[in-house]
């Protein structure tokens, strides 16, 4: 594999030849959209090339294709970059670091996700002001955690590495100073607090003895058509039906009180995501989370899903990949043939804030996405071979940290060229207040 695919050749990067505009790219990622959000989806990207990066997963999908790789595939994100890592809450109400983002998840090339993240630390290192040897330093120790901590799974059978997990626990335990620790515990806390009863108040009001969700335009509001209730009615009895028997028993203590369409994140402003407001007869709240499926990113290059429902891919997928998932996580196909997943839409879920990190904590940040992806590739992939192909040098490291710094500056002229497309015309974008 190593002579087919040279481990140094996994730096390569050069601007494309021929026919490749990225404007076009990303309106195709659209196209299925509702299309009055995708300007508040432009606006998000807008900012930086970060948040261009964070929206552009079609596009880097398109170009990574197109890289040299190993051809061995696992259970990948698809859209794994820094802020789709972060806490939540297990079952079990422990905290663990993991990924949490899978709308993209498909079998892939293990490479694109790491390639993926790594660049996520070069670009936002520039986005914090730090210098690129910086950047690339992050990029490479993510690299290496990565290739590290594989070969460990390697040595393990299936059942240790499917029971492994990156609990809070272990992450506070491995701050090297009393500061880290204190922001750790500081994470802790704040994580633990992001639950449905402290967001309950701010986005719901009582009329007529239930709960309403509050219209807030354009980011949360009602859908005014004369059949949206019975078509949401009917898709909670389809998405109830993907729930273990245990777990049905759990939702029909609740009720249904509300549903809205909620924008949510930069990659997913546009599709349909709503949000179900709950009580049970105590009044105590939950809110689920209906987002919808659409074909991965990944299919036009991996191949497509065996399954044919995109939320059951999506729930299936992050299975393979987290070390535990939300106990309310189902799919559904509505009436109109949309795919959804549902899952909680807050149970001390957290990603964490990186504006201001400094080189030493993005670097540590990056050795704890890697090793988390390294684990999340093992449970699917062939973690032998793979590690195998690595080796123990930091000869793969190095090219990583050279393609991170490469694709840093693409972005930075995608980035550019959809400020272009806005000042022309071309497109749309609606600039959020802060």
């Amino acid at each position: 594999m190593r002579d087919r695919v040279p481990r140094a050749s996994h730096a390569d990067w050069a601007q494309p030849d021929g026919h490749r505009d990225p404007i076009e790219i990303l309106e195709a990622s659209n196209r299925d959209r509702l299309q009055e959000l995708v300007p508040i989806r432009y606006g998000r990207m807008l900012r930086s090339p970060f948040t261009f990066l964070r929206g552009s997963a079609a596009l880097m999908a398109h170009d990574l294709a197109a890289a040299p790789s190993t051809g061995m595939k696992v259970q990948a994100c698809g859209d794994c970059h820094l802020l789709n890592f972060g806490l939540f809450a297990t079952p079990e109400r422990n905290l663990v670091f993991d990924l949490n983002d899978f709308d993209e998840t498909l079998p892939a090339p293990w490479e694109w996700d790491l390639k993926r993240l790594a660049v996520s630390f070069a670009v936002a290192a520039r986005d914090n002001k730090l210098s690129d040897a910086q950047g690339r330093e992050a990029a490479q120790d993510c690299a290496r955690a990565y290739r590290e901590h594989l070969r460990e799974y390697s040595r393990m059978s299936p059942l240790e590495v499917w029971y492994t997990r990156l609990d809070m626990e272990t992450v506070i335990g491995l701050a090297p100073d009393e500061k880290a620790k204190k922001f750790r515990l500081q994470m802790e806390k704040k994580a633990r607090e992001r639950v449905v009863d402290h967001l309950f108040p701010k986005i719901s009001s009582e009329e007529g003895g239930r709960h309403r969700l509050i219209d807030q335009p354009p980011l949360i509001y009602h859908i005014a058509e004369h059949d949206f209730e019975e078509r949401v009615r009917e898709g909670l009895g389809v998405y109830r039906q993907t729930l273990s028997d245990e777990r049905r028993v759990l939702l029909d203590r609740y009720r249904l009180e509300d549903f809205a369409l909620k924008v949510v994140g930069i990659g997913s402003v546009g599709t349909r995501c709503y949000i179900a407001l709950f009580s049970d007869a105590e009044g105590h709240p939950l809110i689920l989370q209906f987002k919808e499926a659409c074909r991965s990113v990944l299919e036009p290059y991996a191949g497509r899903s065996h399954y044919e429902l995109q939320g059951q891919r999506v729930v299936m997928g992050q299975r393979l990949m987290q070390s535990s998932s939300d106990i309310f996580l189902g799919w559904a196909r509505g009436r109109r043939g949309f795919d959804f997943f549902v899952r909680q839409l807050r149970d001390m879920k957290m990603s964490v804030p990186i504006e201001g990190l400094s080189s030493p904590q993005l670097k540590r940040y990056a050795e704890l996405c890697g090793w988390t992806l390294a684990r999340a590739h093992a449970k699917s992939g062939d973690a032998t071979t793979i590690s195998g192909y690595l080796g123990k040098s930091d000869t793969f490291d190095q090219a990583i940290g050279a393609f991170s710094l490469a694709y840093a500056d693409q972005t930075e002229r995608d980035h550019a060229a959809l400020v272009k497309a806005v000042r022309s015309g071309r497109l749309e974008a609606l600039i959020e207040e802060a």
